[in-house]
Protein backbone atom coordinates (compact mmCIF):
# COMPACT_ATOMS: atom_id res chain seq x y z
CA UNK A 1 0.00 0.00 0.00
CA UNK A 2 2.75 2.42 0.91
CA UNK A 3 5.15 1.53 -1.87
CA UNK A 4 3.58 3.57 -4.61
CA UNK A 5 3.76 6.89 -2.72
CA UNK A 6 7.50 7.13 -2.03
CA UNK A 7 8.45 6.04 -5.51
CA UNK A 8 5.89 8.40 -7.05
CA UNK A 9 7.20 11.41 -5.08
CA UNK A 10 10.85 10.56 -5.74
CA UNK A 11 10.21 10.08 -9.46
CA UNK A 12 8.23 13.31 -9.55
CA UNK A 13 11.10 15.33 -8.04
CA UNK A 14 13.57 13.78 -10.47
CA UNK A 15 11.34 14.52 -13.47
CA UNK A 16 10.87 18.13 -12.36
CA UNK A 17 14.63 18.64 -12.11
CA UNK A 18 15.17 17.10 -15.55
CA UNK A 19 12.41 19.22 -17.12
CA UNK A 20 13.84 22.36 -15.52
CA UNK A 21 17.33 21.64 -16.87
CA UNK A 22 16.03 20.82 -20.36
CA UNK A 23 13.97 24.03 -20.52
CA UNK A 24 16.98 26.00 -19.32
CA UNK A 25 19.18 24.49 -22.04
CA UNK A 26 16.52 25.29 -24.63
CA UNK A 27 16.47 28.91 -23.47
CA UNK A 28 12.83 28.84 -22.37
CA UNK A 29 13.69 30.42 -19.02
CA UNK A 30 14.72 33.60 -20.86
CA UNK A 31 11.06 34.49 -21.34
CA UNK A 32 10.89 35.04 -17.60
CA UNK A 33 13.30 37.97 -17.76
CA UNK A 34 11.07 40.68 -19.17
CA UNK A 35 13.49 43.58 -19.19
CA UNK A 36 16.59 42.35 -17.45
CA UNK A 37 15.36 43.73 -14.13
CA UNK A 38 11.93 42.18 -13.59
CA UNK A 39 10.08 38.91 -13.94
CA UNK A 40 7.31 38.18 -16.40
CA UNK A 41 4.91 36.68 -13.85
CA UNK A 42 2.39 35.46 -16.42
CA UNK A 43 5.07 33.58 -18.34
CA UNK A 44 6.48 32.27 -15.07
CA UNK A 45 3.10 30.91 -14.02
CA UNK A 46 2.59 29.17 -17.38
CA UNK A 47 6.08 27.64 -17.20
CA UNK A 48 5.46 26.53 -13.61
CA UNK A 49 2.19 24.85 -14.62
CA UNK A 50 3.86 23.04 -17.52
CA UNK A 51 6.77 21.75 -15.44
CA UNK A 52 4.66 21.12 -12.32
CA UNK A 53 1.89 19.08 -13.86
CA UNK A 54 4.24 17.61 -16.46
CA UNK A 55 6.44 16.16 -13.72
CA UNK A 56 3.45 14.85 -11.82
CA UNK A 57 1.73 13.12 -14.73
CA UNK A 58 4.93 11.72 -16.21
CA UNK A 59 5.59 10.19 -12.79
CA UNK A 60 2.05 8.80 -12.75
CA UNK A 61 2.45 7.30 -16.21
CA UNK A 62 5.73 5.65 -15.14
CA UNK A 63 4.44 4.45 -11.76
CA UNK A 64 3.49 0.90 -12.73
CA UNK A 65 6.71 0.24 -14.61
CA UNK A 66 8.83 1.75 -11.83
CA UNK A 67 7.05 -0.26 -9.11
CA UNK A 68 7.54 -3.53 -11.01
CA UNK A 69 11.19 -2.75 -11.62
CA UNK A 70 11.89 -1.66 -8.04
CA UNK A 71 10.33 -4.73 -6.42
CA UNK A 72 10.91 -7.36 -9.10
CA UNK A 73 7.17 -8.06 -9.15
CA UNK A 74 6.15 -10.76 -11.63
CA UNK A 75 2.69 -10.44 -13.16
CA UNK A 76 0.64 -13.64 -13.06
CA UNK A 77 -0.46 -14.35 -16.62
CA UNK A 78 -1.01 -18.06 -16.16
CA UNK A 79 -1.43 -19.36 -12.58
CA UNK A 80 1.26 -21.92 -11.70
CA UNK A 81 -0.32 -23.22 -8.51
CA UNK A 82 -3.42 -23.12 -6.33
CA UNK A 83 -2.21 -20.03 -4.43
CA UNK A 84 -1.87 -17.96 -7.62
CA UNK A 85 -5.25 -19.22 -8.88
CA UNK A 86 -6.85 -18.13 -5.60
CA UNK A 87 -5.06 -14.77 -5.74
CA UNK A 88 -6.30 -14.02 -9.24
CA UNK A 89 -9.87 -15.08 -8.55
CA UNK A 90 -9.99 -13.02 -5.33
CA UNK A 91 -8.79 -9.82 -7.00
CA UNK A 92 -11.16 -10.44 -9.92
CA UNK A 93 -14.13 -10.83 -7.57
CA UNK A 94 -13.24 -7.74 -5.55
CA UNK A 95 -12.66 -5.66 -8.68
CA UNK A 96 -16.08 -6.70 -9.95
CA UNK A 97 -17.63 -5.66 -6.63
CA UNK A 98 -15.82 -2.32 -6.80
CA UNK A 99 -16.96 -1.70 -10.39
CA UNK A 100 -13.54 -1.66 -12.06
CA UNK A 101 -11.70 -3.85 -14.55
CA UNK A 102 -9.53 -6.55 -13.00
CA UNK A 103 -6.05 -5.14 -12.31
CA UNK A 104 -2.87 -6.96 -13.21
CA UNK A 105 -1.95 -9.21 -10.29
CA UNK A 106 1.70 -9.72 -9.38
CA UNK A 107 3.81 -11.38 -6.70
CA UNK A 108 7.25 -10.24 -5.62
CA UNK A 109 9.78 -12.07 -3.49
CA UNK A 110 10.20 -10.51 -0.05
CA UNK A 111 9.99 -11.84 3.52
CA UNK A 112 8.10 -8.70 4.55
CA UNK A 113 4.31 -8.66 4.72
CA UNK A 114 3.60 -6.08 2.06
CA UNK A 115 1.26 -5.21 -0.80
CA UNK A 116 0.70 -2.27 -3.11
CA UNK A 117 -1.46 -0.99 -5.94
CA UNK A 118 -0.47 1.49 -8.62
CA UNK A 119 -1.27 2.60 -12.15
CA UNK A 120 -2.26 5.69 -14.09
CA UNK A 121 -5.89 4.65 -14.59
CA UNK A 122 -8.48 2.70 -12.60
CA UNK A 123 -8.94 0.10 -15.32
CA UNK A 124 -5.24 -0.50 -16.05
CA UNK A 125 -3.92 -0.84 -12.53
CA UNK A 126 -1.54 -3.27 -10.83
CA UNK A 127 -2.01 -5.02 -7.50
CA UNK A 128 1.05 -6.79 -6.11
CA UNK A 129 1.66 -8.78 -2.93
CA UNK A 130 4.83 -10.08 -1.31
CA UNK A 131 5.57 -13.75 -0.77
CA UNK A 132 5.93 -12.91 2.91
CA UNK A 133 2.35 -11.69 3.04
CA UNK A 134 1.04 -14.85 1.40
CA UNK A 135 3.04 -17.09 3.75
CA UNK A 136 2.38 -15.32 7.03
CA UNK A 137 -1.25 -14.22 6.85
CA UNK A 138 -4.40 -16.36 6.86
CA UNK A 139 -6.50 -16.13 3.73
CA UNK A 140 -9.22 -13.93 5.18
CA UNK A 141 -6.64 -11.31 6.18
CA UNK A 142 -4.88 -11.50 2.80
CA UNK A 143 -8.30 -10.91 1.23
CA UNK A 144 -8.69 -7.82 3.42
CA UNK A 145 -5.33 -6.47 2.28
CA UNK A 146 -6.24 -7.13 -1.35
CA UNK A 147 -9.58 -5.37 -0.82
CA UNK A 148 -7.69 -2.37 0.57
CA UNK A 149 -5.55 -2.21 -2.57
CA UNK A 150 -8.54 -2.66 -4.89
CA UNK A 151 -10.25 0.19 -3.00
CA UNK A 152 -7.25 2.43 -3.70
CA UNK A 153 -7.67 1.67 -7.40
CA UNK A 154 -11.45 2.14 -7.36
CA UNK A 155 -11.10 5.46 -5.48
CA UNK A 156 -8.66 6.77 -8.10
CA UNK A 157 -6.16 7.62 -5.40
CA UNK A 158 -3.12 7.74 -7.67
CA UNK A 159 -4.77 10.30 -9.94
CA UNK A 160 -5.86 12.31 -6.90
CA UNK A 161 -2.29 12.36 -5.61
CA UNK A 162 -0.99 13.28 -9.08
CA UNK A 163 -3.32 16.30 -9.19
CA UNK A 164 -2.31 17.39 -5.69
CA UNK A 165 1.35 16.89 -6.56
CA UNK A 166 0.88 18.95 -9.75
CA UNK A 167 -0.57 21.89 -7.81
CA UNK A 168 2.21 21.64 -5.21
CA UNK A 169 4.87 21.43 -7.93
CA UNK A 170 3.50 24.55 -9.62
CA UNK A 171 3.81 26.63 -6.46
CA UNK A 172 7.28 25.23 -5.70
CA UNK A 173 8.60 26.12 -9.15
CA UNK A 174 6.89 29.55 -9.15
CA UNK A 175 8.17 30.51 -5.69
CA UNK A 176 11.67 29.10 -6.20
CA UNK A 177 12.21 31.30 -9.25
CA UNK A 178 10.97 34.35 -7.39
CA UNK A 179 13.41 33.55 -4.57
CA UNK A 180 16.23 33.15 -7.10
CA UNK A 181 15.33 36.45 -8.76
CA UNK A 182 15.29 38.34 -5.44
CA UNK A 183 18.64 36.88 -4.36
CA UNK A 184 20.17 37.63 -7.76
CA UNK A 185 18.91 41.23 -7.90
CA UNK A 186 18.77 42.35 -4.25
CA UNK A 187 21.43 40.29 -2.47
CA UNK A 188 23.99 39.81 -5.25
CA UNK A 189 23.04 43.08 -6.99
CA UNK A 190 23.23 41.60 -10.46
CA UNK A 191 21.77 44.30 -12.74
CA UNK A 192 21.67 42.52 -16.09
CA UNK A 193 20.38 39.07 -16.93
CA UNK A 194 20.39 36.20 -14.46
CA UNK A 195 23.75 35.13 -13.13
CA UNK A 196 24.99 31.94 -11.53
CA UNK A 197 23.56 33.11 -8.20
CA UNK A 198 20.07 32.93 -9.66
CA UNK A 199 20.44 29.38 -10.91
CA UNK A 200 22.00 28.09 -7.70
CA UNK A 201 19.35 29.86 -5.60
CA UNK A 202 16.53 28.47 -7.74
CA UNK A 203 17.90 24.94 -7.45
CA UNK A 204 18.32 25.13 -3.67
CA UNK A 205 14.93 26.79 -3.14
CA UNK A 206 13.26 24.20 -5.37
CA UNK A 207 14.75 21.32 -3.36
CA UNK A 208 13.90 22.84 0.03
CA UNK A 209 10.38 23.92 -0.96
CA UNK A 210 9.83 20.55 -2.68
CA UNK A 211 10.61 18.66 0.51
CA UNK A 212 8.39 20.92 2.60
CA UNK A 213 5.57 20.78 0.05
CA UNK A 214 5.70 16.98 0.09
CA UNK A 215 4.12 17.15 3.56
CA UNK A 216 0.91 18.27 1.81
CA UNK A 217 1.00 15.24 -0.48
CA UNK A 218 1.70 12.98 2.50
CA UNK A 219 -1.27 14.45 4.38
CA UNK A 220 -3.59 13.68 1.46
CA UNK A 221 -2.09 10.19 1.25
CA UNK A 222 -2.81 9.56 4.93
CA UNK A 223 -6.45 10.59 4.47
CA UNK A 224 -6.81 8.27 1.46
CA UNK A 225 -5.57 5.35 3.57
CA UNK A 226 -8.54 5.73 5.91
CA UNK A 227 -10.84 5.70 2.87
CA UNK A 228 -9.16 2.56 1.48
CA UNK A 229 -9.51 0.84 4.87
CA UNK A 230 -13.21 1.68 4.87
CA UNK A 231 -13.47 0.38 1.30
CA UNK A 232 -11.82 -2.88 2.35
CA UNK A 233 -14.33 -3.22 5.18
CA UNK A 234 -17.19 -2.72 2.72
CA UNK A 235 -15.80 -5.29 0.27
CA UNK A 236 -14.56 -7.90 2.68
CA UNK A 237 -15.80 -7.12 6.20
CA UNK A 238 -14.38 -4.98 8.97
CA UNK A 239 -12.87 -7.61 11.28
CA UNK A 240 -10.50 -9.20 8.71
CA UNK A 241 -9.03 -5.77 7.96
CA UNK A 242 -8.63 -5.00 11.65
CA UNK A 243 -6.98 -8.38 12.21
CA UNK A 244 -4.64 -7.87 9.26
CA UNK A 245 -3.55 -4.45 10.55
CA UNK A 246 -3.08 -5.82 14.07
CA UNK A 247 -0.91 -8.64 12.70
CA UNK A 248 1.22 -6.11 10.83
CA UNK A 249 1.62 -4.02 13.97
CA UNK A 250 2.85 -7.06 15.90
CA UNK A 251 5.13 -8.22 13.09
CA UNK A 252 8.75 -7.45 12.29
CA UNK A 253 9.11 -3.97 10.68
CA UNK A 254 9.53 -4.01 6.91
CA UNK A 255 13.05 -3.59 5.57
CA UNK A 256 12.38 -1.89 2.25
CA UNK A 257 14.98 0.56 0.87
CA UNK A 258 14.44 4.11 2.09
CA UNK A 259 13.20 5.23 -1.33
CA UNK A 260 10.45 2.58 -1.14
CA UNK A 261 9.46 2.84 2.52
CA UNK A 262 6.17 4.46 1.63
CA UNK A 263 5.20 1.38 -0.36
CA UNK A 264 4.91 -0.96 2.61
CA UNK A 265 1.51 -1.98 3.90
CA UNK A 266 2.11 -1.16 7.56
CA UNK A 267 3.51 2.35 7.27
CA UNK A 268 5.74 3.66 10.03
CA UNK A 269 5.58 4.76 13.62
CA UNK A 270 5.26 8.50 14.24
CA UNK A 271 8.33 10.15 15.72
CA UNK A 272 7.77 13.86 16.22
CA UNK A 273 8.44 15.91 13.09
CA UNK A 274 8.76 12.75 10.99
CA UNK A 275 5.01 12.26 11.25
CA UNK A 276 4.55 15.03 8.68
CA UNK A 277 6.39 12.90 6.12
CA UNK A 278 4.46 9.68 6.78
CA UNK A 279 2.39 8.54 3.82
CA UNK A 280 0.31 6.25 6.08
CA UNK A 281 -1.33 6.93 9.45
CA UNK A 282 -0.15 4.85 12.43
CA UNK A 283 -1.80 1.43 12.46
CA UNK A 284 -3.42 2.05 15.85
CA UNK A 285 -5.27 5.06 14.42
CA UNK A 286 -6.42 3.06 11.41
CA UNK A 287 -7.74 0.27 13.61
CA UNK A 288 -9.57 2.79 15.80
CA UNK A 289 -11.15 4.38 12.72
CA UNK A 290 -12.33 0.97 11.52
CA UNK A 291 -13.87 0.17 14.91
CA UNK A 292 -15.84 3.42 14.71
CA UNK A 293 -17.36 2.60 11.31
Amino acid sequence: MLKRIALFVATNLAVILVLSIVLRLLGVDRILDESGTGLNFQALLVLSLVIGFGGSFISLAMSKFMAKHATGAKVITQPRNAAETWLLSTVERQARQAGIDTPEVAVYDSPDMNAFATGARRNTALVAVSTGLLRNMPKDEVEAVLAHEVSHVANGDMVTLALVQGVVNTFVIFLSRIVGHVIDRVVLRNESGHGIGYFVSVLMAQLVLGVLASTIVMYVSRRREFSADAGAAALNGREPMINALARLERGIPATLPESLEAFGISGGKPEGFRRLFMSHPPIAERIEALRKL
